[in-house]
């Protein structure tokens, strides 16, 4: 195959993205039941799929992600990436009690239909909810104009609904019923 070259940040990012969350198998890996892949398999992998990535690209892409996306083990040996799971992992996050309130970014669309119904997860194993209003504006605005939902996450907790916060402080739940959301105004 022919090669493609240097991998972008931006684009590497992606790609990381697409394969440890999505679809390992596009470049014919295998994520352990934890997520984790061995950095060499990796890189390996990508280098037959035509994209140049070294091992120092990948140690600064996962230092420098602006969203943390991505762990690598305290032996730099493995990677994963930290939530946003499609494929079948247990990323073995212990439970964990959430603040007050919680964030969610959303395109502007989508308000009425999560105020009516609440947040569902949809293909991935968890919803994701931001720590700061800052952050959900940020996650929200991927997908042009965007409004903040307010989760009531200290009542979903007392309710009895699980939380879990990924290494990068994304805070994972299963679903967020509408009676514990309000539109940030």
């Amino acid at each position: 195959m022919a090669q493609t070259g240097r991998v972008h940040p931006v684009r590497g990012s992606k790609l990381l993205s697409r394969i440890l969350r999505h679809d390992p198998a596009s470049v014919g890996i295998t994520l352990d039941p934890a997520g984790w892949v061995e950095v060499d398999t990796l890189l390996s992998a990508l280098r037959e799929h035509g994209h140049l990535l070294s091992r120092a690209e990948l140690e600064r892409l996962v230092a420098t992600s602006d969203k943390q996306r991505f762990a690598l083990d305290p032996a730099t040996d493995r990677i994963r990436a930290n939530q946003g799971h499609s494929v079948a992992v247990d990323l073995g996050l212990p439970p964990a009690v959430p603040p007050q309130r919680l964030y969610h970014g959303t395109p502007i669309r989508n308000v009425e239909s999560i105020l009516a119904h609440g947040i569902r997860r949809g293909a991935r194993h968890d919803v994701h909810l931001s720590p700061d209003v800052e952050t959900a504006r940020r996650v929200g605005a991927r997908r042009g104009r965007c409004a903040v939902l307010v989760v009531e996450a200290g009542a979903m907790h007392a309710d009895g609904q699980l939380f879990s916060v990924s290494a990068n402080g994304v805070w994972l739940t299963s679903q967020v019923p509408a009676r514990y959301l309000s539109l940030l105004r």
